[in-house]
């Protein structure tokens, strides 16, 4: 069976690498993007995503908005969003869940925290 796949949309590379050589040293493939036009293009290319990390504040397109996109797509809108945010506000929490994504974490990432995330809804 093919590994699952996570796809971390962010516009800063650096969150990006870091994210991945994280992930990748816990077994897990990991695709990604710098933009969430470039991330829907990807899942529309790959059936195997199993979970999206998506960077709440970018140019373009924000996460809220890319969210409320993928929740209108009939091939992305079963794929759990992670909103990872700087933003750890009062409030801003409710306000990822309540625009559709499945959890949240904030910046600088607590790793474990994270894979407990990822768990949760990539079984």
């Amino acid at each position: 069976m093919p590994q699952k796949l996570i796809l971390i949309i962010d516009d800063d590379n650096r969150n990006i690498f870091a994210l991945k050589a994280v992930l990748k040293a816990k077994g897990f493939d990991c695709l990604s993007a710098i933009s969430a036009k470039e991330g829907f293009s990807i899942m529309e290319k790959q059936n195997n995503v199993a979970i999206v990390l998506m960077d709440m504040m970018m140019p373009d397109m924000d996460g809220y908005q890319a969210i409320a996109a993928m929740k209108k797509s009939p091939k992305m809108q079963d794929i759990p969003v992670l909103a990872v945010t700087a933003q750890a506000m009062v409030g801003d929490r409710e306000r990822c869940l309540s625009a559709g994504a499945s959890g949240y974490v904030s910046k600088p990432i607590n790793v474990d925290e994270l894979l407990i995330q990822i768990e949760k809804f990539t079984k």
